[in-house]
Protein backbone atom coordinates (compact mmCIF):
# COMPACT_ATOMS: atom_id res chain seq x y z
CA UNK A 1 0.00 0.00 0.00
CA UNK A 2 1.49 3.65 -0.45
CA UNK A 3 -0.10 6.07 1.03
CA UNK A 4 0.38 9.77 0.88
CA UNK A 5 -0.10 12.14 3.99
CA UNK A 6 -0.52 16.03 4.33
CA UNK A 7 0.78 18.14 6.90
CA UNK A 8 3.41 15.12 7.35
CA UNK A 9 5.67 17.63 9.37
CA UNK A 10 2.64 18.33 11.80
CA UNK A 11 2.36 17.12 15.38
CA UNK A 12 -0.27 14.34 14.18
CA UNK A 13 0.98 14.01 10.56
CA UNK A 14 4.37 13.47 11.95
CA UNK A 15 3.67 10.84 14.45
CA UNK A 16 1.53 8.58 12.27
CA UNK A 17 4.36 8.86 9.67
CA UNK A 18 7.01 7.52 11.97
CA UNK A 19 4.77 4.75 12.92
CA UNK A 20 3.30 3.66 9.29
CA UNK A 21 6.76 3.63 8.23
CA UNK A 22 8.12 1.82 11.30
CA UNK A 23 5.51 -0.73 9.87
CA UNK A 24 6.80 -0.73 6.39
CA UNK A 25 4.75 1.18 4.26
CA UNK A 26 5.36 3.26 1.34
CA UNK A 27 4.79 6.77 2.11
CA UNK A 28 5.16 10.33 0.87
CA UNK A 29 4.47 12.98 3.31
CA UNK A 30 4.22 16.81 2.11
CA UNK A 31 3.78 19.83 4.23
CA UNK A 32 4.28 23.34 3.18
CA UNK A 33 5.82 24.69 6.79
CA UNK A 34 4.10 27.53 7.10
CA UNK A 35 4.99 29.65 10.19
CA UNK A 36 1.89 29.04 12.23
CA UNK A 37 3.88 28.06 15.14
CA UNK A 38 7.56 27.93 15.66
CA UNK A 39 9.20 26.37 11.52
CA UNK A 40 12.35 24.89 14.00
CA UNK A 41 9.81 22.45 15.50
CA UNK A 42 8.33 21.35 11.99
CA UNK A 43 12.05 20.66 10.83
CA UNK A 44 13.14 18.69 13.96
CA UNK A 45 10.00 16.30 13.36
CA UNK A 46 11.55 16.05 9.63
CA UNK A 47 14.67 15.53 10.91
CA UNK A 48 13.29 12.82 12.92
CA UNK A 49 11.94 10.97 9.87
CA UNK A 50 15.15 11.52 8.03
CA UNK A 51 14.82 14.64 6.24
CA UNK A 52 17.63 16.80 6.57
CA UNK A 53 16.63 19.63 4.99
CA UNK A 54 12.98 21.04 3.60
CA UNK A 55 13.83 23.99 2.30
CA UNK A 56 13.31 24.04 -1.12
CA UNK A 57 10.18 21.99 -3.51
CA UNK A 58 12.71 18.99 -4.55
CA UNK A 59 12.15 15.45 -3.38
CA UNK A 60 13.82 14.23 -0.74
CA UNK A 61 14.05 10.76 0.17
CA UNK A 62 14.34 10.13 3.89
CA UNK A 63 18.41 8.23 5.03
CA UNK A 64 16.10 6.60 7.85
CA UNK A 65 13.42 5.14 5.94
CA UNK A 66 14.28 4.21 2.35
CA UNK A 67 10.66 4.13 1.58
CA UNK A 68 9.53 7.53 2.89
CA UNK A 69 9.85 10.64 0.32
CA UNK A 70 9.31 14.00 1.69
CA UNK A 71 8.16 17.24 -0.78
CA UNK A 72 7.72 20.97 0.43
CA UNK A 73 4.40 21.62 -0.83
CA UNK A 74 1.03 23.29 -0.55
CA UNK A 75 -2.48 22.27 -0.97
CA UNK A 76 -3.83 25.39 -1.78
CA UNK A 77 -2.00 24.89 -5.07
CA UNK A 78 -3.95 22.72 -7.07
CA UNK A 79 -1.41 21.93 -9.98
CA UNK A 80 1.50 20.46 -7.34
CA UNK A 81 -0.95 18.61 -5.80
CA UNK A 82 -2.60 17.20 -8.38
CA UNK A 83 0.80 16.68 -10.16
CA UNK A 84 1.87 14.79 -6.22
CA UNK A 85 -0.61 12.58 -6.82
CA UNK A 86 -0.58 11.21 -10.16
CA UNK A 87 3.16 10.68 -9.87
CA UNK A 88 2.83 8.59 -6.43
CA UNK A 89 -0.34 7.33 -7.29
CA UNK A 90 -1.44 6.49 -3.91
CA UNK A 91 -3.78 4.11 -2.48
CA UNK A 92 -4.60 6.04 0.69
CA UNK A 93 -4.49 9.72 0.89
CA UNK A 94 -4.74 10.42 5.13
CA UNK A 95 -5.37 14.67 4.92
CA UNK A 96 -3.94 16.15 8.40
CA UNK A 97 -2.95 19.20 6.34
CA UNK A 98 -5.40 22.55 7.63
CA UNK A 99 -4.39 25.75 9.48
CA UNK A 100 -5.24 24.67 13.31
CA UNK A 101 -6.02 26.67 15.93
CA UNK A 102 -9.79 28.40 17.10
CA UNK A 103 -8.32 31.85 18.51
CA UNK A 104 -6.22 32.26 15.22
CA UNK A 105 -9.23 31.65 13.19
CA UNK A 106 -10.63 35.33 14.85
CA UNK A 107 -7.40 37.30 13.94
CA UNK A 108 -6.51 35.60 10.20
CA UNK A 109 -9.90 34.16 8.82
CA UNK A 110 -8.65 34.42 5.15
CA UNK A 111 -6.24 31.49 6.50
CA UNK A 112 -8.44 29.01 7.33
CA UNK A 113 -11.01 30.05 4.20
CA UNK A 114 -7.49 29.00 1.92
CA UNK A 115 -6.16 25.83 3.83
CA UNK A 116 -9.52 24.53 5.09
CA UNK A 117 -11.61 24.79 2.52
CA UNK A 118 -9.87 25.51 -0.66
CA UNK A 119 -6.98 23.13 0.30
CA UNK A 120 -9.23 20.17 1.04
CA UNK A 121 -12.15 20.63 -2.07
CA UNK A 122 -8.01 20.14 -3.96
CA UNK A 123 -7.36 17.23 -1.90
CA UNK A 124 -10.94 15.92 -2.70
CA UNK A 125 -10.19 16.75 -6.43
CA UNK A 126 -7.35 15.09 -6.94
CA UNK A 127 -8.79 12.08 -4.97
CA UNK A 128 -11.82 11.96 -7.21
CA UNK A 129 -9.68 12.08 -10.79
CA UNK A 130 -7.14 9.63 -9.76
CA UNK A 131 -9.08 7.12 -7.85
CA UNK A 132 -7.70 7.23 -4.51
CA UNK A 133 -9.39 3.80 -2.64
CA UNK A 134 -9.51 5.92 0.67
CA UNK A 135 -9.34 9.39 1.65
CA UNK A 136 -8.80 9.72 5.80
CA UNK A 137 -9.23 13.43 6.49
CA UNK A 138 -9.31 15.31 9.98
CA UNK A 139 -12.22 16.94 11.28
CA UNK A 140 -12.45 18.41 14.66
CA UNK A 141 -14.24 17.55 17.86
CA UNK A 142 -14.81 21.81 17.71
CA UNK A 143 -17.96 20.76 15.00
CA UNK A 144 -19.93 19.91 18.47
CA UNK A 145 -20.19 23.65 19.61
CA UNK A 146 -21.23 23.98 22.93
CA UNK A 147 -23.72 20.95 22.92
CA UNK A 148 -25.88 20.23 25.74
CA UNK A 149 -26.06 16.01 25.43
CA UNK A 150 -23.06 14.26 26.79
CA UNK A 151 -20.88 12.30 25.49
CA UNK A 152 -20.88 13.52 22.24
CA UNK A 153 -22.21 11.10 19.90
CA UNK A 154 -21.10 10.81 15.94
CA UNK A 155 -24.98 11.31 14.68
CA UNK A 156 -25.58 14.55 17.13
CA UNK A 157 -26.78 17.84 15.56
CA UNK A 158 -23.10 19.91 14.19
CA UNK A 159 -24.58 22.89 12.87
CA UNK A 160 -24.15 25.58 15.67
CA UNK A 161 -20.50 25.66 15.40
CA UNK A 162 -19.01 28.98 17.66
CA UNK A 163 -15.57 29.51 15.52
CA UNK A 164 -14.57 30.07 12.01
CA UNK A 165 -12.34 27.28 12.43
CA UNK A 166 -15.29 24.83 13.42
CA UNK A 167 -17.34 26.07 10.91
CA UNK A 168 -14.53 24.78 8.56
CA UNK A 169 -14.17 21.72 9.63
CA UNK A 170 -17.91 21.46 9.42
CA UNK A 171 -17.92 22.33 5.59
CA UNK A 172 -15.22 19.40 5.53
CA UNK A 173 -17.50 16.56 5.96
CA UNK A 174 -20.69 17.90 4.18
CA UNK A 175 -17.76 18.18 0.99
CA UNK A 176 -16.85 15.01 1.82
CA UNK A 177 -20.82 13.43 1.94
CA UNK A 178 -21.21 14.99 -1.57
CA UNK A 179 -18.13 13.90 -3.48
CA UNK A 180 -18.79 10.21 -2.10
CA UNK A 181 -22.14 10.43 -3.22
CA UNK A 182 -21.45 11.48 -6.42
CA UNK A 183 -18.01 9.94 -7.37
CA UNK A 184 -18.41 6.88 -5.33
CA UNK A 185 -15.30 7.27 -2.95
CA UNK A 186 -14.61 6.21 0.37
CA UNK A 187 -13.73 8.52 2.53
CA UNK A 188 -13.26 8.31 6.41
CA UNK A 189 -13.42 11.69 8.60
CA UNK A 190 -12.08 11.79 12.11
CA UNK A 191 -13.01 14.23 14.98
CA UNK A 192 -9.91 14.89 17.24
CA UNK A 193 -10.59 15.33 20.43
CA UNK A 194 -7.58 17.67 22.36
CA UNK A 195 -4.58 15.38 21.12
CA UNK A 196 -1.12 16.37 23.35
CA UNK A 197 2.04 14.42 23.74
CA UNK A 198 5.86 15.25 22.44
CA UNK A 199 6.29 17.14 19.45
CA UNK A 200 2.90 18.62 20.02
CA UNK A 201 1.98 22.15 18.73
CA UNK A 202 3.50 24.93 21.24
CA UNK A 203 0.06 27.11 20.81
CA UNK A 204 -1.80 24.44 23.45
CA UNK A 205 -2.31 24.99 26.02
CA UNK A 206 -0.38 21.79 27.53
CA UNK A 207 2.64 23.21 26.07
CA UNK A 208 2.36 26.76 27.15
CA UNK A 209 1.36 25.74 30.57
CA UNK A 210 4.43 23.62 30.84
CA UNK A 211 6.74 26.34 29.29
CA UNK A 212 5.25 28.87 31.65
CA UNK A 213 5.79 26.98 34.93
CA UNK A 214 9.57 26.57 33.79
CA UNK A 215 10.11 30.00 33.58
CA UNK A 216 8.54 30.93 36.18
CA UNK A 217 5.57 32.63 34.55
CA UNK A 218 2.13 33.12 35.43
CA UNK A 219 -0.60 30.80 33.46
CA UNK A 220 -4.17 32.03 32.42
CA UNK A 221 -7.00 29.75 33.21
CA UNK A 222 -9.70 30.57 31.13
CA UNK A 223 -13.53 30.59 32.06
CA UNK A 224 -11.99 30.65 35.64
CA UNK A 225 -11.51 26.98 35.37
CA UNK A 226 -14.35 25.58 34.42
CA UNK A 227 -14.13 23.56 31.46
CA UNK A 228 -13.29 20.24 31.11
CA UNK A 229 -11.87 18.47 27.90
CA UNK A 230 -11.23 14.89 26.43
CA UNK A 231 -7.81 15.08 26.48
CA UNK A 232 -6.22 12.08 24.19
CA UNK A 233 -2.41 10.95 23.98
CA UNK A 234 -0.99 11.36 20.61
CA UNK A 235 -0.68 7.15 20.93
CA UNK A 236 -4.24 6.62 21.28
CA UNK A 237 -4.24 8.90 18.52
CA UNK A 238 -2.12 7.25 15.90
CA UNK A 239 -3.61 3.67 17.16
CA UNK A 240 -6.42 4.43 15.64
CA UNK A 241 -5.52 6.10 12.28
CA UNK A 242 -3.70 2.71 11.96
CA UNK A 243 -6.22 0.66 12.45
CA UNK A 244 -8.17 2.69 9.70
CA UNK A 245 -5.64 2.85 7.40
CA UNK A 246 -4.63 -1.19 7.64
CA UNK A 247 -8.39 -2.35 7.94
CA UNK A 248 -9.69 -0.09 5.04
CA UNK A 249 -13.19 1.70 4.39
CA UNK A 250 -16.02 -0.24 6.31
CA UNK A 251 -19.11 0.16 4.59
CA UNK A 252 -22.34 1.15 6.43
CA UNK A 253 -24.22 2.91 3.64
CA UNK A 254 -25.03 3.86 0.14
CA UNK A 255 -22.91 6.88 0.51
CA UNK A 256 -19.27 5.69 1.51
CA UNK A 257 -18.55 7.92 3.82
CA UNK A 258 -18.14 7.84 7.50
CA UNK A 259 -17.06 9.85 10.06
CA UNK A 260 -15.77 9.01 14.14
CA UNK A 261 -14.68 10.22 17.37
CA UNK A 262 -11.10 9.59 17.93
CA UNK A 263 -10.54 10.71 21.26
CA UNK A 264 -10.57 8.97 24.92
CA UNK A 265 -13.92 8.65 25.82
CA UNK A 266 -13.43 10.15 29.09
CA UNK A 267 -13.39 13.97 29.82
CA UNK A 268 -11.27 15.53 32.65
CA UNK A 269 -11.18 19.13 34.43
CA UNK A 270 -8.53 21.55 33.20
CA UNK A 271 -7.95 22.17 36.83
CA UNK A 272 -6.81 18.34 36.53
CA UNK A 273 -5.12 18.23 33.69
CA UNK A 274 -3.02 21.78 34.95
CA UNK A 275 -2.45 19.60 38.37
CA UNK A 276 -1.17 16.70 36.85
CA UNK A 277 1.61 19.16 34.48
CA UNK A 278 2.70 20.77 37.90
CA UNK A 279 2.94 16.90 39.42
CA UNK A 280 4.99 15.69 36.45
CA UNK A 281 7.57 18.55 36.51
CA UNK A 282 7.40 19.10 40.29
CA UNK A 283 6.88 22.74 40.26
CA UNK A 284 3.26 25.10 41.03
CA UNK A 285 2.04 27.34 38.94
CA UNK A 286 1.40 30.48 39.34
CA UNK A 287 -2.56 31.20 38.13
CA UNK A 288 -4.07 33.79 36.78
CA UNK A 289 -8.36 32.93 36.58
CA UNK A 290 -9.62 34.66 33.46
CA UNK A 291 -13.27 34.65 31.25
CA UNK A 292 -13.42 32.43 28.67
CA UNK A 293 -12.29 33.00 25.56
CA UNK A 294 -14.18 33.84 22.32
CA UNK A 295 -14.88 30.30 20.14
CA UNK A 296 -13.86 28.03 22.87
CA UNK A 297 -16.44 25.31 24.04
CA UNK A 298 -16.81 24.74 27.18
CA UNK A 299 -16.05 21.05 27.21
CA UNK A 300 -16.20 17.85 25.32
CA UNK A 301 -16.17 14.13 25.23
CA UNK A 302 -16.21 11.72 22.72
CA UNK A 303 -18.34 8.90 22.38
CA UNK A 304 -16.00 6.16 20.60
CA UNK A 305 -18.34 3.37 20.17
CA UNK A 306 -18.77 3.67 16.79
CA UNK A 307 -14.64 3.41 16.69
CA UNK A 308 -14.65 0.41 18.68
CA UNK A 309 -16.88 -1.30 17.10
CA UNK A 310 -15.82 -1.05 13.61
CA UNK A 311 -11.91 -0.85 14.33
CA UNK A 312 -11.22 -2.47 17.45
CA UNK A 313 -10.23 1.18 18.98
CA UNK A 314 -9.03 1.07 22.51
CA UNK A 315 -7.06 3.73 23.58
CA UNK A 316 -5.05 3.15 26.46
CA UNK A 317 -3.09 6.17 28.28
CA UNK A 318 -4.76 7.40 31.15
CA UNK A 319 -3.89 11.36 31.84
CA UNK A 320 -1.57 11.23 34.80
CA UNK A 321 0.43 8.69 32.33
CA UNK A 322 0.20 11.09 28.73
CA UNK A 323 1.43 14.28 30.83
CA UNK A 324 4.42 12.01 32.34
CA UNK A 325 5.44 11.33 28.58
CA UNK A 326 4.89 14.61 27.60
CA UNK A 327 7.00 16.24 30.23
CA UNK A 328 9.33 13.94 29.91
CA UNK A 329 10.70 15.40 26.63
CA UNK A 330 9.79 18.69 27.39
CA UNK A 331 12.53 18.62 29.88
CA UNK A 332 14.83 18.51 27.50
CA UNK A 333 16.23 22.05 27.05
CA UNK A 334 16.27 21.92 23.34
CA UNK A 335 12.04 21.32 23.41
CA UNK A 336 11.73 24.10 25.70
CA UNK A 337 12.99 26.65 23.10
CA UNK A 338 9.84 26.64 20.50
CA UNK A 339 7.85 29.98 20.40
CA UNK A 340 4.21 31.11 19.18
CA UNK A 341 3.79 33.43 16.47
Amino acid sequence: MKILVTGAAGFIGYHLSKKLLEEGFEMMGIDNLNAYYDIELKYGRLKELGVSSAQNSASQISTKYPKFTFRKADIVDYTELEGIVKEFKPNNIVHLAAQAGVRYSIENPQEYISANVQGYFNVLEAARKYNVEHLIYASSSSIYGNASEVPFLVDAKTDSPISLYAATKKSNELMAHAYAHLHKLSITGLRFFTVYGPYGRPDMAYFKFAKAIVEDETIQIYNHGDQSRDFTYIDDIIDGLCRIVEKGFVKKSKVRHNVYNLGRGKPESLMTFVESIETALGKNAKKEFVANQPGDVSRTWADVSELAKDYGYAPKINLTEGVQKFVEWFKNSDNQKYQVK
